[in-house]
């Protein structure tokens, strides 16, 4: 007979039962359930009982150890001749969260901790603010638009609309950009405006300083520099308010960031060129300004540019890829800055072109 596990003699067990129902003392007990475990597992098992305690000889260590203690020894003898190559598996060390858009002038100028990170011509933007900044133009805020002078709040729509055109296709297209005329960006210009049209004229065939494309136009020698991928990256806004006669006088203000390679191809070196634009647009009522529909009127235009090339009437920018960021005249400005006007970024420079930029 069986029961649960304990093996006792059957007259024994009848034994056990008749003494257990009559009461009498010193009867056997029945064993408990932990009691029969054991002795089964005894029953089982074989060999010795492993001693409590007992002696075990140590574990030989393999040669993963030494495998991994070489590597190691040439992985900081890598990061002690090429310290780039490991920030690029950890990442710049630079805060690269997209900024939020700018809808009014900041207070101070970006900061420059990470402006000794080497740019590359997989990461063009790296060491520049403009790793935050938006492409294109993302990076041009556009304000809510309500009815003002002669227009409808749909006519200020499609005003603004049109002035970020121009922008884009003024400095970010990539055929303007490689030299070719900004046809589309010419269209939105008024055509009656005879200094407009003076400007043109001479502009692309014969560039001077006083009728340079560079003033509205970005363009760079096809056979010098090329654009270092397809990415421009901007950052700044456009208002507008009434102007004279009942005009909506729109005001963009925008920093144009173009990352740039030799156009023979080959090397590391990339190159930055920072243009500042102030353009000043008035779309006028056609009852009262001679003009033609879908165009508006250039009021102003002011252009900085950090690493463009000095004193320069090629009517292309023309970069350095040197380590420099150009010595012109005036007092160290950070091309970044857009705490201030450009008439306030170039003061102290008198009639020279070029400044003294602090980065690009």
């Amino acid at each position: 007979m069986d029961n649960g596990g304990s093996s006792i003699p059957d007259e024994e067990w009848e034994r056990f039962l008749r003494e257990a129902e009559a009461g009498t003392a010193g009867a056997p007990e029945e064993p408990s359930a932990r009691a029969r475990m054991v002795s089964q597992r005894l029953r089982e098992e074989t060999g010795p009982p492993e001693p409590w305690r007992g002696h075990q000889p140590p574990r030989r260590r393999g040669r993963g150890w030494y495998v991994v203690g070489l590597l190691l020894v040439v992985a900081l003898f890598v990061v002690a001749l090429k310290p780039d190559l490991v920030t690029g598996w950890f990442g710049s060390g630079e805060d690269d969260t997209p900024l939020t858009a700018e809808s009014v002038r900041p207070s101070a100028p970006p900061a420059t901790e990470a402006a000794l990170q080497r740019p590359t011509p997989e990461d063009p933007f790296r060491g520049s603010p403009a790793a935050r900044w938006a492409d294109g133009a993302a990076g041009i805020t556009l304000p809510k638009a309500r009815a003002a002078g002669w227009m409808s709040e749909q006519q200020v729509a499609r005003a603004l609309d049109d002035s970020l055109a121009f922008l884009v296709d003024a400095g970010v297209d990539l055929g303007v950009l490689r030299g070719e005329r900004p046809e589309k960006a010419i269209a939105a210009l008024n055509p009656k405006q005879a200094d407009t049209k003076a400007f043109l004229a001479s502009a692309f065939d014969s560039p001077s300083r006083k009728n340079n494309p560079l003033l509205l136009f970005s363009r760079f020698d096809p056979s010098y520099a090329r654009l270092a991928g397809d990415v421009v990256r901007t950052r700044g806004r456009i208002t507008y308010r009434e102007g004279e006669r009942g005009a909506v006088e729109v005001t963009a203000d925008v920093t144009f960031v173009y990352p740039l390679v030799r156009a023979a191809g080959g090397g590391e070196d990339v190159a930055r060129t920072v243009v500042r634009r102030e353009i000043v647009m008035s779309w006028d009522d056609p009852s009262k300004v001679i003009t033609e529909p879908g165009t508006f009127t250039l009021l102003s235009y002011k252009v900085d540019s950090a690493n463009g090339g000095c004193d320069n009437d090629t009517g292309y920018f023309v970069p350095t890829f040197d380590e420099g960021t150009g010595a012109g005249e005036g007092p160290p400005v950070d091309p970044y800055d857009r705490s201030t006007t450009v008439d306030e970024l170039t003061r102290g420079r008198g009639d020279a072109e070029c400044g003294t930029y602090t980065r690009t």
